[in-house]
């Protein structure tokens, strides 16, 4: 397990507390109980370097200070080949995320350097025949609707369960 120092920094986009129940309820129900440590989360960044925490956290202030909550629409159930998440669209929290990329260029690991793809895992890590059966049971249930992004979140990964570091609100006018 890493120590405090060492511990990679992960971090999400927040979702709205409706959303953040019923995925975190969906988490609960299919994803694998033996590796689901967390609650629903929309991951920007996997694994910025440890070192760079009280920098992450003030430019995180700064950004959440200065804008309004991003919009976001869920899009419906999306396939992860051996998993099941629940697709969401948002441009803003891209260019969001592209900002945050900027500011840590030459820090990211070859996955943080790509654009993700938004999503809330339900299910990973399981045959994809079983990934199959949740995304047509799931079919027409995942109401399609618009939503605002509250805050980005800052965690430490641990190895399972992560450590939040701190919670920064959107609170600003400005919108990107």
């Amino acid at each position: 397990m890493n120590t405090e120092g060492e511990a990679p920094l992960i971090v999400t986009a927040r979702l709205p507390r409706d959303l953040h129940a019923r995925y975190t309820a969906l988490r609960k129900a299919h994803f694998p109980a033996e590796r689901n440590y967390l609650e629903a989360h929309v991951t920007l960044f996997h694994a910025l370097p440890a070192m760079c925490e009280a920098e992450a956290c003030t430019y995180l202030r700064r950004l959440t200070a200065e804008f309004a909550p991003i919009d976001g629409h869920v899009e419906g159930i999306m396939s992860l080949g051996r998993g099941t998440a629940v697709k969401l669209i948002s441009a803003d929290m891209l260019l969001l995320r592209e900002l945050i990329a900027d500011h840590f260029n030459g820090l990211l690991t070859q996955q943080d350097q790509h654009r993700p793809r938004l999503h809330v895992t339900i299910q990973n890590k399981v045959s994809g025949k079983e990934a199959k059966a949740l995304q047509a049971a799931l079919a027409g249930t995942i109401e399609h609707r618009d939503f605002q992004f509250t805050g980005v979140d800052l965690f430490r990964y641990r190895g399972g369960p992560w450590e939040k570091v701190k919670g920064f609100d959107f609170r600003g006018h400005g919108r990107l």
